[in-house]
This record gives structure tokens, sequence and C-alpha cells, in this order.
């Protein structure tokens, strides 16, 4: 039985995985509370609703953990891939945060109310979110105020703000700072005109000068807490309610054509070679049969939707392009694919983070595919990235045992475009060299041309 090491923090409870089944142990005092709650109701309203990731009592004994006296041991759902909010798109934090504040509004008219507002309590199954921490949930107490406001500001509207005003993505950001993009430093990035849009003054201007207040002053911060918290129910509802009304109306600033948002309808490739690749990949799906999938380059999933129309169970799409990542959302939103599209800068993909680098796994430390695809990637990372061929061909391999790569020669009009302005220092970029590195790993099962350049599919199967 393995802890998770990302739920040290919580003293109510730890997480443990076991042969693909997720569990938590809970404390006694934790227990009688999600006791509490669960009778009013809300638990199972929202799971019905999709809400709140399904979760059931077990015997301790039959699972091998053994709470502390009076305490329980819950089972969740497991959730097909595990992401992190500087990982999602625009559109995911947007959709995270919309359900944290419907699902605190729900929770209050139940007389239930939540202890904390961090994004890491919000995972996805394809593009729809699910809140996962059972034990964020505590029975509301007239008059509380809002605990996790400042958390919510950081983690959620902050970093949608960071775009929506500045044009400017979150992802680097929070992955540098795991807590969130603090109030205070918003406040300075925006010009004067922002800061005093009543929506800005109240959760970012006025909550970032408070914040500069306490520190200042730790008498008059010790004096606040101690003062009796005064927001009354209907005051609070009306606060998230207008939040969400604000949040639903966020739209990304840097709405302008990008290189890649519009390559699925704006590329080289003519109707007939497309519909080789589509070809080739579905044949692939189906006659091997792979789970889940990965598709590195996924631009606006076009490819991601041809492998779940295959058969493949779950897809896990990774980009960079920020606006192709949106239509892949909306695609995987329009059409309920089980597809979810994230954020990946592949030569800096998410290291290992967080307290003694194990609380948040990095990229390679989550792989689980059974198939990963490649296509119109290689020649991005070798040559646009100066990546030694055989080093991609091999991360490549590392990622999946079956695999869909697409080389591109120094003969087609996109890489001939990528070396006009630099000097070709890549002698070893061929497709010969290609073949050889997929055969150090594994064998080339199918190969099949696509374009007059000499645009070549891939499939391998790693040894």
């Amino acid at each position: 039985m393995k802890s998770d090491p990302g739920s040290f923090r919580d003293p109510s409870g730890r997480v443990y995985s076991d042969n693909g089944r997720i569990y938590r142990t809970v404390s006694a005092a934790a227990a009688q509370e999600y006791k509490a709650v669960r009778e009013t109701g809300l638990l199972d309203e929202l799971t019905d609703e999709g809400w709140l990731a399904r979760t059931g009592e077990v015997d301790p004994a039959t699972v091998g953990l053994e709470p502390e006296a009076g305490g329980i041991v819950l089972e969740h759902e497991r959730i097909p891939f595990i992401s992190y909010y500087y990982e999602w798109s625009f559109s995911a934090l947007k959709a995270a945060a919309l359900l944290h504040l419907k699902i605190h509004l729900r929770a209050l008219a139940k007389g239930v109310t939540l202890k904390d507002a961090t994004a890491y309590n919000v995972q996805f199954r394809g593009v729809q979110p699910v809140f996962i921490d059972l034990l964020s949930f505590t029975p509301y107490v007239e008059g509380s105020i809002w605990e996790g406001h400042r958390q919510f500001c950081e983690q959620f509207l902050n970093p949608l703000l960071l775009r929506a005003l500045l044009g400017v993505p979150h992802n680097a950001w929070c992955r540098g700072s795991m807590e969130g993009i603090d109030s205070g430093e918003l406040s300075r990035l925006l010009p004067l005109r922002r800061k005093f849009n009543p929506k800005v003054l109240m959760h970012v201007t006025l909550l970032s000068r408070l914040q500069a207040l306490g520190a200042g002053d730790r008498d008059a911060t010790l004096e606040t807490m101690s003062m009796p918290p005064l927001l009354p129910r209907d005051k609070f509802v009306r606060m998230l309610g207008k939040l969400e009304t604000w949040i639903e109306g966020l739209h990304p600033a840097d709405t302008g054509k990008t290189v890649w948002a519009d390559y699925e309808t704006d590329n080289i490739y003519d109707s007939e070679e497309n519909a080789v690749k589509h070809d080739f990949i579905a044949r692939t799906v189906k006659e091997h049969k792979p789970d889940v999938v990965w598709d590195i380059g996924c631009n606006t999933g076009e490819f991601s939707e041809t492998a779940l129309n295959a058969g493949a169970d779950y897809v896990v799409g990774f980009d960079f392009d920020q606006n192709a990542l949106d239509s892949a959302f909306a695609r995987s939103t329009g059409k309920a694919l089980a597809l979810l599209p994230l954020y990946l800068d592949a030569v800096n993909p998410s290291p290992n983070q967080g307290w003694n680098e194990e609380e948040r796994s990095g990229y390679r430390g989550r792989i689980c595919a059974d198939c990963v695809l490649g296509l119109a990637l290689i020649h991005h990372l070798a040559i646009g990235k100066n990546i030694p061929l055989r080093s991609v061909v091999h991360w490549l391999m590392d990622t999946a045992p079956l695999g869909v790569v697409e080389f591109v020669p120094k003969n087609d009009s996109m890489v001939k475009q990528m070396l006009a302005l630099r000097e070709d220092i890549f002698p070893d970029y061929t497709a010969e060299k290609f073949e050889g590195y997929l055969k150090e790993r594994g064998e080339i099962l199918e190969k099949k041309q696509t374009s007059k350049s000499g645009r070549c599919l891939y499939l391998y199967k790693r040894q």
C-alpha cells in the first residue's frame, strides 16, 4: 500500500493507492464531520451531478489499512490522469473555478461550507472537472468568513485574470509559484484603470492591500484574527454568485492568430494526405487496442478524436499553443470526448515539485500511456530546439510501448522554412538515422509515406 506524498498536509486523512484502487484514511474527528455532512444529502447530490468523485466506506480489515480509533476508511473512484492547474488551459482553469463555486453554493444551501479553495482539489474526467476532497466539507456556522477566499483568488481568479486582462498565460508563473499568484503581485502588474474596476478592486486590489497591511503590522493582524467573523450567509451567497457570473464572462485577451491554433485547417497537407494519417491512426488503435493514448503535439485534438473513435478509452493531449489547447478543450466539450488537453513544453516539462520534491509528480512520473502519437513533432524538437534526434526518439519511446511517430525530411517545406535563416548543423537528421534509432529500442511494425516530400508515419513497438 503506497501513500500519496501529496496528501500529507491534511492531518484529517491520508490517501493511499493499491493496484489501481484509491483509499483514504479519515481521523476520528474528521469522520464525525464527514458523517454530519453526509447526513445532509449533499455528497450524494453532488456525486449524482458528476461534480464529486464517487466515494464509499470500506472495511479497513479488507484493504489492509488501520485508521485511528473512531476513524474510517473511504475508497474513491480512480481519476484517469492526475493533472495540476499549472498544466491546464485557460478553459480548463475556468471550468474548475466555476465548479468550485457551484459546489460551494450548493453546499451553503445544505448548511455546509468548504474549508479551503485549492485548485489541487479539482481533477478532470476528460474535460469535465470533478471535486476530489471530501474532507474539505464541514458544517456551516452562521456568520463564518470565507476561509478559502485568498486561496481561491491566488489559484483560480488571479491566474484567470492574468490572461483575461493582460494576455499572459498562467502556466509558467503557477508552476514556479505552486501556491498561486499573489494578489499584490498581480495588482502591481495591472494598469490603474484596471485596479479600480469594482470586481478587481474587491478581490485583487483591496485584498492585496489588506495582506500588505497585515505583513507590516503584526499586532493589527493578530487583533483582526481575534475579532468574531461576520459574514451572514445571504451575503456570502451573493458574493459567490457574483464571482461565478464574473468568471463565466472572462475570456483570454490574447485570442489573435497563432502559428498552431489554425493548423488543423491551415496546413500544407492536402485532404488525401490527411485522410491517410487518420486511417493509419485508426487502424493502429483498432488492431492494438490501447486503453490510454497520449497525443503529444495534439494541437486542436483532431487526431485524438480519431483515436477515441477507433476504440481508445482515454486520450491525454499535450501542446504548448494556448489557443490550440482552448480549441481542443472546446472540441472535447462539444463532442463529449474522453480527451483531456494539457499544456506541455516538451523541452521543459513539469518536474517533481513541492515538499521534498515529491508533493506534485512530474511529467515522467505520471506516464501511463499504452500508445503515444507524435505527429509533426520530431522536427520541432530536433531542429527547432536542437535536441539530438536520437534523444528525441528514445524520449518518445519511453512514453509508451507502442507509438505512431511522424518523420518530416529536410526537403519538406516545413523543415526548409525552419532551416532558411540558420546553419544546418543536423547531419544525422535523416530517415535512415531515424529508423536506426527506433530499431535500437524496438521494431518498426509499419511504415507509410504520407506526402510527396517524403513525410512518413512509423508504427513502432518497444522491446
